[in-house]
């Protein structure tokens, strides 16, 4: 991550964070979800489910939201779609899964 005062507002920072955070989760010694390299379409469905839990954590934390931060990563997500018509329920599936991962290792 970048250092705070690299980005344009607090929320921004936030929602960086707790993207990358989702990705955290994603790794075989915690969630075990399939990552890929750039371009593929493990890696499209693997920034859907992180944009997803970081908005359902920026949810529960009391975050404001910023859409051009979901925007970064439509791109990805129509990808994900045109290859599995239910990615997106998936996603969110494996989103939950990583947001309750996370605040059950803060103890929320």
């Amino acid at each position: 991550m970048p250092a705070f005062e690299a980005f344009e507002s607090e929320e921004r920072y936030w929602a960086t964070a707790l993207h990358e955070v989702v990705h955290w989760t994603g790794a075989e010694t915690r969630l075990a979800r399939e990552f890929g390299p750039k371009g593929s379409e493990a890696y499209a469905f693997e920034e859907l489910v992180a944009e997803m839990g970081a908005a359902f954590l920026c949810a529960r934390l009391g975050v404001p939201t910023i859409d051009r931060h979901a925007g970064a990563y439509l791109q990805h997500w129509m990808q994900a779609g045109r290859q599995d018509k239910r990615a997106f329920a998936k996603a969110a599936s494996l989103a939950q899964k990583a947001v309750d991962y996370v605040l059950e290792l803060a103890g929320r």
